[in-house]
């Protein structure tokens, strides 16, 4: 129930957002709803539905304008992974050390529950997490643009890389 309603939440407030800005998509209201889902994945054993309604809607915000900066300072990077799930992720974890609750969980409860240190664990966790995910991504860029390189020329990326790579058109 928690994660529907996360990611319920996400979904409306994305679809509301991209309505502000310009008009809302079915595809925009898809990847508000994965932004939920996956924000609210690390609380849900431990938030009652309400806390998911409020993860998953400022989930949205985060993420939204994450993506929109994202495209707005030439950062490479196609699929928003980044600005969906690790803004969101992030979000989550530290989300989960403010709303979690012993009625819903008796392991544990968070900042709004009496334990605000719950909060800090939270935020050393996604550091932590950040920074592995950093370097090791950064490596193995490194290794692979020794190896083969990461981009492909200008001219391939001119005339598209279904007709360069592959050979042939894949849309009209």
């Amino acid at each position: 129930m928690v994660t529907n309603t996360g990611g319920a939440a996400a979904a409306l407030v994305w679809m509301l957002l991209s309505w502000y800005h310009k008009k809302p998509s079915v595809l925009g209201t898809a990847t508000g709803g994965i932004v939920g889902l996956a924000t609210v994945t690390p609380a849900s054993g431990f938030v009652t539905p309400l806390a998911a309604i409020v993860i998953g809607a400022i989930a949205a915000v985060l993420s939204y304008y994450a993506m929109l900066y994202r495209m707005k300072s030439k950062i490479d990077e196609s699929l928003d992974v980044g600005a969906c799930h690790g803004v969101g992720g992030a979000w989550g974890a530290i989300a989960t050390g403010i709303f979690a609750t012993v009625a819903v969980n008796s392991a544990g409860s968070g900042l709004i529950d009496g334990n605000p240190g719950q909060v800090m664990i939270q935020v050393i966790a996604v550091v932590a997490t950040g920074l592995y995910a950093f370097i090791a991504t950064f490596v193995l860029a490194k290794v692979i643009d020794a190896i083969m390189g990461l981009r492909v020329g200008e001219e391939e990326e001119s005339i598209g890389l279904d007709v360069a790579q592959h050979a042939e058109k894949a849309y009209s």
